[in-house]
């Protein structure tokens, strides 16, 4: 297998060398942001600029990142853009920036918006321009610019200037481009259509000459662009050279296609256009096609081009189409074919007399359309409707291959992505349906996927070229569709994790070859091994219908002589964990180095990779068993060697035999010798997509409400509770609101209408009575009709009640929540609902889904302070060890609890049955309770009630309650006296409340009869979660894992909360809606209810291309965001104080603070020893360097990590809590340097000690802490913190206090971080301290100072200032200790204070550090000898085993922070630095 080329990362300038392009200088001349005094406009700058710096670097991506940063397009370029001044400098400018900025992944049409007026003069300019010759005005290289252009405004449908645009040229008009037989033939299948196209003609018979001629241009546009792509194709020569301009613009045509045809409203009448066209036939018929280096990309696009051509689905009404619809299309056209066959051509009797399964597959097609002519092929193919007829005279221009290709015959087929068979172009031969090419699809991903850069790209992919993958985008054409690219994402992310772990493990066992031809290998890797011996041991028998085995199973031994602990992972690998049997023959001689910077597998010799899954283990006698089964012990096994049972991929294995057999290819699966496991953790995908592929396979029941908003379709408002046909008029609100008056606060612009006058009487908890809105209803003509129904609209009844009392005891009492406003209070609004739906609906069962286990975990124990039963709450997973309680809410600590709670029931049956003094044992079973409840405890309630209530017109005595009470004896045990003898009403209460807590007893012991019939904890587990549980709650990925298991079990539930929900994926949010199977053909689900912040980070993709091209990273909650599905806003926020909140509420539509940020002390008081609440500080090159990057999106910058830890120092030294502070960062690089330094200047230090976390942004999201200290790290390009979805989450995690480091010459010229830079460059850039200032202060926030201002102009400064004052309270604190000493005993024990005083001080003072150890960053001496000894000490530390100067780095940081005694300590390893791009 060839070795893949290694791509070379995009390295961006530095500041200094951007200062020093001549774009810079001009951008400082005529548009850059900070500049007030700016030049004129000169159309000549633009020229300039496109000729000298675009062209003349043939379109660079750092020239054009410059341009773009400058906010040359929005500063320059489009502001002042005109008819006038239009040239093909201008448009080519233009297309490049909004091309730069989909490819930096920021908004690009936000300038366009602003002023649209020349837009569609513009856009006229790019069609005309995409059509032009390419050896004319605009070169190939252009063309293809505009091309990427076009597609960057087909898929940006859901803005409104783009799409009055585009839709232009994908309406039905567009069929003017058809040949006008099949025109004719495509009105004729559906009547309605002629009506339109008569009305299309009328209206263009109104039109003026030369409008009608511009829109005849703009609806052929695409059929003469695709004429113009053909040209273009057919120039590529067999075998001579090709220039990859045209190759590049190929690629990219394909791509322009493929995106029309994946979205409905472009394919509805594209695709016949395309297949008019005969655009696959000629690709595949071309000569890039086989060119093997040059067309290999192409070929793959093709293939999924093909795929989506064929696509399942009917192309006018959208509905996907079933297995027996295709089959009938199939008929149809074989039996049209035949018919024209007998009418026409006698030659083809044969086939039209022939049956429809004799004549559709490829041998019988050849045979029986090969002899003809080429004219009577044309002849047949005009008569089809798909060429024009050839005039009698006349011979065919077509080749007989040509017409037997896109006629008759089918293509080969190909697999698109590597995984998914496509269709045959051929409209004639018999075809598989896509779930049987799924069903055949190998789930393990081997050598070809892993190492295709077009599919896989490696970390350093840059946007610059397309790739053969699906794109997740705003709209689908059916579920399968939906599931089908999801799947096949999943799979290549996966993918791209299994090849990094192979390659790290492969090349640490360094694989060499032997004297003798065969392998050695040199070194160890902890998760991979040798294998000894393997053999396939079983070969099941296919099903009925399959071409591939059932199960196929072998055995791989391996030699575990390893260290004890790591043995212990193998030996506890589980039932169901994905191995890799890989095959390597190095071609390197014993004792070659291993370079990471070249190819991996031409050094490894690496030949196949096969995954496999582990069924057990096997003992002495060959039988498999599994560490994790079953309650028997494992079986003690002798020597080193052991035999693992696996199982083997059936259609894997299939192929590989078939490729055996019929091509005489080598045998995989006597080749394997090494065998490679992967942390648990990150190895579930082959679970997700078995359960991907079995959605697929089953009829998707999606609510008939949600369907077609999931694909991205009709009214985006339709699944609104509004718009319900059944919608609930009355709902009782318990606990949510604390007064009336935050009620109507709660709903502005309503009429609230309160059912009692009396303000006494308006206390919590309220029910409130809904207008039931109706999309149907008589139209009122007259006005004050409307207004009346307008007010009735908003009109709220409100009506206080009392909760029924629920009997004596104190625990008897309903719980209160008291919901805390930090943020916006998302995660107590999930459970608000939770708690509401619980007693509104006590019938149903809620499904809550989030992305962490932390984040399930806080919500769950929100949850447990609500008034909810315990016995209704289960968690599933593994997280629920986390949970901060000593109860246990899995699966059997809910048995468990049944049981208890079962005999604690009994018991007070007991007690019960003994004060009634009824003979018997009603207390052994649940059932005997029961029957007590019934015969003892009913009867003597009955007749008391009888007794006591009102009779006639007398007045009730209000004695007889508590006299006639049957239960007095049982209630002994309560709060004494029961009844308070005030009001006959009160008692009444009171002892109903008793009653129903003695029939909740009974109740409970209803339910909880199962458990007496079920005796396995395995039975009454499952029973809990289908009937008992009525709140469970699951992360995405255990339901992705087990929803087989739940599907199976019949479990069911009517509402699902979905927390955090867009940082989940989006198949992820999807998978939770079909965890039940559907009741008579419906979904039972009635709500779904979606809490998240589209404006913070998105789902984890590791892989930059698929998060960028394939727009992965967009969660299901982003896209209903995008597509317009109303939402709920939270609207104030109560976490930071209100400066701190300017800096990102810019990004909401209104967000403003609650009224206690304004009125608690602690928002008001400033930060004592900070002149400001909130500052950037720049943070200039120290010793020479900014930035650095020993591995791939490793970034650390050594200054800033200083700069940061001395500030933390600074604030613990003034008397901060250290854990009210947090140190963040963008990148795991900087983490890992500033946890090194913590570690050795202050960690152990009990006058500093330790932050809170040090953590990278995107970890933080969902927490917050008072003061956060903030490292940019950049210094060469903004990178990542780009995505103002980082910069929100940045900048929203601190409550009091936001220190940022950074370069500032780089981000504040960043157009996207403008409104928050704007900000904090307003104020000064040097950090200003009051050194002399207590903590805490009673300085109010913006008060100027008594004390006196210390300005900090770096970071050597700040060192030094902080060694000097750590001194000083050293030397204080020592001074005072010895005076305290000297004192006489009696003044010592005057007091407690002085004595605990003393105590505190010894304590400080034998920790207190020397000099030595934190030593002046300034002193050369002290640096220069201990990194001479931290290199030698620690040779391999954060960006380890990388470059030296990566050691260099973090040893200078050691140096600067330990003294000679430090003890290394861990920081970056190669596995941290090799993990995911940017940060993770």
């Amino acid at each position: 297998m060839a070795a893949p080329a290694q791509p070379k990362k995009i390295v961006a300038p530095t500041v200094s060398q951007i200062n020093a392009e001549f774009v810079t200088q001009l951008a400082c001349k005529y548009w850059a942001p900070h500049i007030k005094k700016k030049s004129p406009f000169d159309i000549k700058v633009i020229e300039d600029i496109y000729e000298k710096e675009i062209v003349k670097s043939r379109f660079a991506i750092r020239k054009i990142m410059l341009l773009e940063f400058s906010q040359y397009l929005e500063n320059y370029l489009w502001m002042n853009y005109s008819p006038e001044v239009s040239s093909k400098a201008y448009l080519m400018s233009i297309c490049c920036m909004v091309n730069e900025k989909f490819r930096e992944n920021v908004p690009a049409w936000e300038t366009f918006k602003k002023k649209p007026d020349h837009f569609p003069f513009f856009f006229k300019c790019i069609l005309k321009a995409a059509l032009a010759e390419t050896d004319g005005e605009f070169s190939l290289h252009e063309q293809t610019v505009l091309l990427l252009f076009l597609d960057h405004c087909f898929n940006s449908l859901e803005v409104d200037l783009i799409r009055s645009q585009v839709q232009q040229l994908i309406s039905l008009p567009m069929w003017m481009g058809l040949q006008p037989a099949r025109l004719e033939l495509e009105l004729k299948k559906t009547p309605k259509l002629r009506k339109f196209w008569n009305l299309i003609k009328k209206n263009d018979e109104k039109m003026d000459p030369e409008a009608r001629e511009q829109a005849y241009q703009e609806r052929r546009f695409l059929s003469q662009l695709i004429q113009k792509f053909i040209s273009v194709l057919k120039s590529v020569p067999l075998s001579e050279p090709v220039t990859m301009d045209k190759v590049h613009y190929c690629e990219r045509f394909i791509e322009l296609m493929i995106d029309l045809e994946a979205l409905l409203p472009t394919r509805r009448w594209f695709n016949t256009i395309l297949d008019d066209s005969h655009l696959l036939v000629h690709c595949y018929l071309s000569n890039l096609v086989h060119r093997e280096e040059d067309g290999h990309l192409f070929s793959q696009l093709l293939d999924m081009l093909k795929f989506y051509t064929g696509f399942e689905i009917n192309d006018q009404t959208g509905n996907a189409l079933t297995e027996n619809e295709m089959t009938t299309i199939h008929y149809d056209r074989i039996t049209s074919l035949q018919r024209a066959a007998f009418a026409h051509f006698p030659e083809l009797y044969d086939f039209a007399l022939s049956n429809v399964a004799e004549v559709d597959t490829r041998g019988s097609l050849v045979k029986l359309f090969g002899p003809l002519s080429s004219n009577t092929l044309h002849q047949v193919a005009s008569y089809l409707c798909l060429l024009p007829t050839l005039p009698k005279t006349e011979d065919t221009t077509f080749d007989k291959e040509f017409l037997l290709e896109f006629c008759f015959l089918p293509l080969k087929t190909a697999l698109w992505n590597g995984f998914v068979p496509c269709k045959h172009v051929s409209r004639h031969e018999r075809r598989i349906s896509q779930i049987q090419q799924l069903n055949q699809m190998p789930l393990y991903p081997t050598e070809k996927i892993i190492w295709d850069e077009n599919i896989v790209p490696t970390e350093y992919y840059s946007g610059e070229g397309c790739l053969a993958l699906p794109k997740l985008n705003l709209q689908f054409l059916t579920l399968h569709d939906y599931l089908l690219r999801n799947f096949n994402l999943f799979r290549l992310e996966s993918t791209y994790e299994i090849r990094q772990d192979i390659e790290d493990s492969v090349s640490r066992m360094k694989p060499w070859q032997s004297e003798y031809g065969g392998v050695v290998f040199g070194g160890w890797a902890r998760m991979a091994q040798p294998i000894v011996a393997f053999t396939v041991v079983e070969v099941a028998k296919p099903n009925i219908g399959e071409n591939w085995p059932t199960r196929v199973r072998a055995d791989v031994t391996i030699n575990l002589n390893v260290r004890d602990h790591i043995k212990d992972e193998w030996e506890g690998l589980r039932k169901h964990d994905v191995c890799f049997l890989i095959t390597v023959r190095p071609t390197k001689p014993y004792g070659t180095k291993f370079d990471r910077r070249r190819p991996f597998i031409e050094q490894v010799g690496l030949v196949y990779v096969r995954g496999c899954e582990i069924q057990g283990m096997l003992d002495d006698k060959g039988r498999t068993f599994s560490k994790c089964l079953g309650p028997e012990p494992r079986p003690n096994l002798r020597g080193e060697s052991r035999t693992f049972r696996v199982f083997l991929d059936p259609n894997q294995y299939q192929q590989d035999m078939t490729n055996t057999i019929q091509n005489g290819a080598e045998d995989v699966y006597e080749t394997f010798n090494i065998i490679m496991r992967r942390k648990p953790k990150e190895n579930n995908f082959k679970a997700v997509l078995e359960t991907i592929r079995n959605l697929m396979n089953t009829d998707c029941v999606v609510p008939a409400w949600l369907h077609d908003i999931i694909l991205g379709y009709g009214d985006p408002s339709s699944a609104h509770y509004s718009k319900m046909p059944n919608q609930i008029a009355t709902l009782d609100f318990n606990d949510t609101f604390l007064s009336i008056e935050h009620l109507k606060t709660s709903f502005p612009g309503h009429n609230v209408k309160v059912t009692v006058d009396d303000p006494a009487l308006q206390i919590p908890p309220f029910r409130i009575t809904f207008p039931v809105r109706s999309g149907k209803g008589k139209k009122r003509k007259d006005v004050d009709g409307e207004d009346e129904d307008t007010e009735e609209a908003k009109t709220l009844i409100v009506e206080p009640h009392v909760i029924p009392n629920r009997g004596p005891y104190p625990y008897n009492q309903p719980k209160r929540s008291v919901v805390g406003p930090p943020g916006t209070g998302k995660t107590d609004v999930a459970v608000q609902i939770i708690s509401n739906i619980y007693h509104n609906f006590p019938e149903q069962r809620t499904l809550i889904v989030t992305h962490s286990n932390q984040a399930l975990n806080q919500l769950f124990e929100k949850i447990m302070a609500l008034d909810i039963d315990e016995r209704h709450l289960l968690r599933l997973g593994h997280g629920e060890e986390e949970l901060e309680t000593e109860k246990d809410f899995s699966r059997y600590g809910r048995v468990n609890y049944v049981l208890a709670r079962r005999i604690e029931l009994l018991e007070e049956v007991k007690r019960l049955q003994k004060s009634l003094g009824v003979p018997g044992d009603a207390s052994y079973t649940c059932e005997t309770a029961g029957y007590f409840f019934l015969y003892q405890v009913m009867s003597r309630w009955e007749e008391y009630i009888s007794k006591v209530k009102n009779k006639g017109n007398t007045s009730p005595d209000v004695t007889e309650v508590s006299t006639f009470f049957p239960f007095h004896e049982y209630f002994a045990n309560a709060p004494q006296p029961i009844f308070k003898g005030r009001s006959y009403e009160e008692d009444m209460e009171i002892a109903e409340g008793c009653f129903r807590h003695i029939k909740k007893i009974f109740t409970q012991l209803e339910e909880f009869r199962a458990s007496e019939l079920l005796r396995s904890g395995l039975d009454r587990s499952k029973y809990l979660l289908v009937k008992e549980a009525k709140i469970i709650a699951m992360t995405c990925t255990h339901a992705a894992l087990k929803r087989h298991d739940l599907v199976k079990l019949g479990f069911k539930y009517d509402n699902i909360l979905m927390e955090e929900a867009a940082q989940i994926l989006e198949i992820e949010t999807f998978i939770p809606l079909l965890l039940q199977n559907p009741q008579d053909g419906f979904s039972r689900l009635k709500r779904w209810i979606m809490i998240g912040d589209h404006h913070q980070l998105p789902p984890v993709i590791k892989n930059m291309a698929f998060q960028k091209y394939s727009n992965m990273e967009q969660s299901l909650f982003t896209r209903f965001v995008r597509i317009g599905v109303p939402t709920v806003d939270l609207d104030a926020q109560g976490r930071a104080r209100a400066s701190l909140c300017n800096l990102y509420n810019w990004r909401y539509k209104k967000l403003g603070n609650l009224p206690h940020v304004q009125l608690l002390p602690e928002f008001s008081t400033a930060n004592a020893g900070l002149l400001y609440d909130f500052q950037l500080i720049n943070v200039e090159d120290f010793q020479g360097v900014g930035e650095s990057e020993p591995n791939p999106y490793f970034y650390q910058n050594l200054g800033e990590a200083e700069y940061v830890v001395a500030l933390f120092m600074y604030m613990c030294l003034l008397g901060y809590p250290a854990d009210k502070i947090s140190i963040l960062t963008t990148y795991n690089g900087q983490k890992h340097l500033i946890r090194d330094i913590i570690n050795r200047r202050c960690g152990s230090n009990p006058l500093i000690g330790r932050p809170n976390k040090v953590t990278t942004v995107d970890r933080f999201q969902g927490q917050q802490n008072d003061y956060i200290l903030l490292s940019l790290v950049r210094t060469r390009a903004v990178g990542h913190l780009r995505d103002v979805r980082r910069l929100v989450v940045a900048m929203s995690r601190a409550r009091l206090g936001l220190y940022i480091f950074a370069r500032v010459s780089l981000f504040q010229n960043c157009f996207e971080l403008t409104p928050a830079f704007s900000q904090l460059t307003a104020r000064p850039l040097h950090l200003h301290i009051i050194p002399t200032e207590p903590f805490p202060t009673c300085r109010k926030n913006g008060e100027r100072p008594s004390h006196e201002v210390q300005v900090i102009k770096n970071m050597p400064q700040m060192a030094n200032f902080v060694y000097n004052m750590y001194m000083h309270l050293i030397q204080t604190t020592h001074h005072y200790h010895q005076t305290l000493l000297q004192l006489p005993p009696a003044m010592v024990e005057e007091s407690e204070e002085v004595q605990s005083q003393e105590t505190e001080m010894e304590t400080e003072e034998e920790g207190m550090p020397t000099q030595a150890d934190i030593p002046c960053l300034t002193d050369a001496s002290v640096s220069h000898e201990l990194l001479a000894s931290q290199t030698e000490a620690t040779p391999g530390r954060a960006g380890t085993g990388s470059s030296p100067e990566a050691t260099s780095a973090v040893s200078e940081v050691t140096a600067a922070a330990a003294g000679p005694e430090a003890v290394p300590t861990e920081a970056g390893t190669q596995q941290d630095a090799t993990s995911a791009p940017e940060t993770k």
